[in-house]
């Protein structure tokens, strides 16, 4: 599976300037101090919202010629606390903003749907988050560094769920399906070479791919309740009490191990089971140079 990719957002620079048309509050020195709203036009890129000594600073809204806009906090000219930004293909960015980069914690709507709701650094997915699949439903739950799926992590699917390790996005070393029916497939995932013959050169090409190689299956127990055994009155206390002791053991739940099924519903399932991929499309698209910040 493929996560979207966060290329090319860190790519918006801000122009630190006052250029275009004010009309505002102004302080004693006549910057631009309080309430105001600033344009550039015709280009009608323009900024409502708070100023301090000529800067943006606290609560605005920034709106962008190719249709992006920031309602949030500003500081000294910035994108700096809590803030949405709408990008124009669609995406949508909620949260902590250090100055004009998505840091902290927020939630990331991508354009094709899926979701990514954690920490970020320096624009990009970095510690504990959630990224959920629009399409599928599937989720991975885990550490991200740099973008990527990183270190201990578990993707969860419809039936059943991955934990394990992760590197550059793809899960390496030990690891384990776990499926709902009750059973878990251990294994470890390793890199193997792989020729492809493309049928147009006589040397093949040499391509690395995941193999997923089961160790062992291990399966819960079910519980079989047992039959409802028909207790008489006994006039004699004695015969009572081995009676009772009698229905004791009587009571004792069967045990029926589910071992043969879950093997093969485990090696059925992880036949087809789908990995992530390190393949991330640039769609996260961005305002471009010409939409400057005044």
């Amino acid at each position: 599976m493929v996560v979207m990719s966060d290329a090319g957002s860190e790519e918006f620079d801000d122009d630190q300037g006052n250029l275009g048309e004010y009309d505002g509050e102004r302080n004693e020195a006549g910057e631009r101090h309080g309430v105001g709203e600033s344009g550039c036009y015709p280009m009608e890129i323009t900024y409502q919202g708070l100023y301090e000594n000529g800067k943006r600073c606290g609560q605005g809204t920034y709106r962008f010629k190719n249709g992006a806009r920031y309602v949030g906090e500003y500081d000294m000219n910035k994108r700096h606390g809590q803030g949405t930004f709408y990008y124009p293909d669609g995406a949508r960015y909620e949260g902590s903003w250090v100055e004009d980069q998505r840091q902290g914690h927020g939630f990331y709507t991508y354009a094709n749907g899926d979701t990514y709701e954690g920490e970020w650094l320096h624009h990009q997915r970095h510690g504990q988050g959630t990224y959920v699949y629009h399409d599928t439903g599937s989720k991975y739950v885990g550490t991200w560094a740099a973008g990527k799926m990183e270190s201990a992590g578990e993707f969860i699917h419809l039936n059943h769920k991955y934990q394990g390790n992760f590197v550059s996005s793809n899960p390496s070393g030990p690891g384990k399906y776990v499926f709902d029916i009750g059973c878990e497939q251990h294994g470890e995932f390793t890199q193997v070479d792989q020729d492809e013959d493309d049928g147009e050169d006589d040397e093949p090409i040499t391509a690395t791919v995941l193999k997923w190689r089961p160790t062992s299956i291990t399966s819960l127990s079910h519980m079989t309740p047992a039959k409802d055994q028909k207790k008489l009155p006994s006039p004699d206390p004695g015969k009572g009490q081995e009676e009772k002791e009698k229905g004791k053991e009587e009571e004792k739940p069967e045990v029926e191990a589910t071992v043969t099924d879950g093997q093969a519903f485990a090696e059925e399932q992880t036949g087809g089971t789908k990995t992530p991929s390190t393949t991330e499309p640039n769609t996260d698209q961005q305002p471009g140079p010409e939409d400057k910040e005044d």
